[in-house]
């Protein structure tokens, strides 16, 4: 087995032991949202664990730590620096939900220490990590992986972003004589269904500026996002008993197949697409002859283009299905969140100052952006820019999901470093 690799600097290796402890902990509590529920949390086990973040927070010594009916943690450091009103109140967030794309329930977390950079056979459901596929493993040898049995996803997306932060602000606490501004933390529900950070009491919260610690990569820091709307098309048809359904019978569900089957797949497609290519993509049909529904997700960095994709599927959906006059079409579109940049870009010291403690950490800052959405999309257009770090993991929404102990470790020291970053009159 290949030597470990050293951590990123002492701080992270200090950091690393109680890291790993609280993520096994979490990850363990089943907090897969559902897309069909209409409370907040979506379900149970998300407030089972932020009711368990929240005593931690208390018991690391932040104040005035709450969980609000609709399942938002919030808890308060104070300054260590004595400074004017002027200092900003940074917001730390990540998101207490997994998934509802693989499996959740069960989740046993399994730490391969040293990995020797083979192909890692999961002891479940047939699951291989194989670095010819997963060219981010190639970079990881000795580095101590975790992963989940392989018949259920992991939940570092967003467990290793929570384990971070509460690690970063739990030593902060400890230790009094390094200088931070006043941080504010938050851990949100159902942010992989689209809520998200809506019912945030900003206010209440209290931050200026914010970060997600919610990417993959190390020194991931993104300012830019997807656009996001979610369609239903929902189709209604004419059901008789198929015995007797000659020139009577109005198969919504074949109507349904065919809209889907005239979307574009060369050039408008996940499956086809990539960097900054925007798409439709449909992801349930459900029904029966007499009613059909087709959910789908639209995305795109350019908000234009995102509304010519709702257009293409307007008119598609019509004209296949308004060739029957006897079925009836409804097109539902919710906006799920907007491209952060244009409200991060006027204030670039906000991604300055993490660029300049992931380099305090002997990280190279990787500015990409995010073919998806976090928390920080809803944020930014609320009005408390937002922008997004890494936290290691790989492999989301999958069994096959994985993450870095020295990684994670790593996010939470560049916490650590944006602390006494912000404390400091030049950044502010």
């Amino acid at each position: 087995m290949p030597d470990p690799p050293p951590f990123t600097s002492p701080l992270a290796e200090e950091l690393a032991p109680a890291l790993l402890e609280r993520f096994c902990r979490y990850v363990r509590i089943d907090t897969q949202a559902s897309r069909d529920a209409e409370r907040s949390p979506s379900t149970p086990g998300q407030r089972v664990l932020g009711e368990l973040l929240a005593g931690e927070l208390r018991a690391a010594g932040l104040e005035d730590v709450s969980i609000d009916d609709n399942g938002y943690v919030t808890a308060a450091l104070d300054a260590t620096v004595d400074r004017d009103a002027q200092m900003p109140m940074v917001g730390l967030l990540a998101h207490l939900d997994t998934s509802p794309d693989a499996p959740g329930n069960g989740v046993e977390p399994i730490v391969h220490r040293s990995y020797d950079g083979a192909i890692i056979e999961l002891p479940k459901g047939g699951t291989r990590l194989d670095p010819a596929s997963m060219p981010e493993l190639v970079g990881k040898s000795g580095h101590d992986l975790v992963t989940a049995s392989g018949d259920t996803l992991l939940g570092a997306d967003d467990k290793a972003g929570i384990a971070a932060i509460v690690t970063a602000v739990a030593h902060l606490a400890a230790h009094p004589e390094l200088p931070r501004p006043p941080l504010r933390v938050a851990f949100t529900p159902d942010e992989e269904i689209g809520a998200g950070a809506r019912l945030l009491d900003l206010d209440r919260f209290g931050a200026t500026c914010a970060y997600t610690v919610d990417g993959s990569e190390v020194g991931e820091l993104q300012d830019e996002t997807f656009s996001a709307l979610e369609a239903i098309v929902t189709i209604t048809g004419v059901d008789v008993h198929p015995g007797w359904a000659k020139g009577r019978m109005v198969n919504a569900l074949r109507l349904a197949a065919r809209v889907v089957s005239a979307l574009p797949v060369d050039n408008l497609a996940p499956e086809a697409t990539d960097g900054r290519d925007g798409y439709i993509h449909p992801y349930v049909i459900s029904g029966s002859p007499a009613r059909a529904e087709i959910h789908l997700i639209l995305r795109d960095f350019d908000d234009d283009l995102l509304d010519s994709h709702a257009a293409l599927l307007e008119r598609t959906a019509h004209q296949i299905v308004d060739a029957e006059p006897r079925a009836g079409l409804e097109i539902r579109l919710r906006e799920q969140y907007r491209n952060m940049r244009r409200h991060v870009e006027p204030l670039p010291r906000l991604v300055e100052v993490a660029a300049e403690a992931m380099r305090m950490e002997g990280i190279e800052p990787i500015r990409t952006a995010i073919r998806g959405g976090t928390d920080g999309s809803q944020l930014s257009a609320r009005g408390l820019p937002t922008p997004n770090i890494f936290d290691g993991g790989h492999e989301y929404h999958s069994v096959r999901e994985w993450v870095s102990l020295q990684d994670m470790a790593a996010a939470a020291a560049t916490l650590v470093h944006m602390a006494a970053l912000w404390s400091e009159p030049a950044a502010q």
